[in-house]
């Protein structure tokens, strides 16, 4: 299946909308203390499932990151709390954002994993060759 484009609705567009607050709560992941809070949302434009995990550790300086991938009706069924930060690194179109990332939102391409715990260093501070 080919990912979508950012042309086809204004859902795929990288900037967070009305979506980041009208959608299911589905619950706190509590894994490693995340404290990392899931919903999902159904775009009225175009049907596509969108599944959104959003942490923040709040001793660290720039720790806050978001993500959000368009999910299948079988996985939205399914998701829970404990399993979402899986399901969005399964998902091959996805968009992340946050202060973690220096960014309001870019698209990700996946599949890989999402960076929910709080270790390692920012991607945006490895791409620019600084730690």
């Amino acid at each position: 299946m080919e990912p979508p484009t950012p042309s086809s609705c204004d859902c795929l567009r990288p900037v967070l909308g009305r979506c980041e607050y009208d959608g299911r709560q589905v619950g706190v992941d509590m894994t490693n203390c995340r404290y990392g809070e899931v919903w999902r949302h159904t775009c009225d434009r175009c049907g596509r499932i969108w599944l959104f995990y959003r942490v923040e550790y709040e001793a660290f300086t720039a720790s806050g990151r978001w993500y959000r991938a368009v999910i299948s009706r079988e996985t939205a069924d399914a998701v829970t709390p404990e399993t979402a930060a899986d399901a969005i690194a399964r998902s091959d179109y996805r968009i992340r954002g946050g202060s973690y990332f220096n960014s309001p939102g870019e698209i990700d391409a996946g599949p890989e994993p999402v960076l929910v715990d709080n270790v390692g260093s920012p991607s945006w501070l490895d791409r620019r060759g600084t730690a």
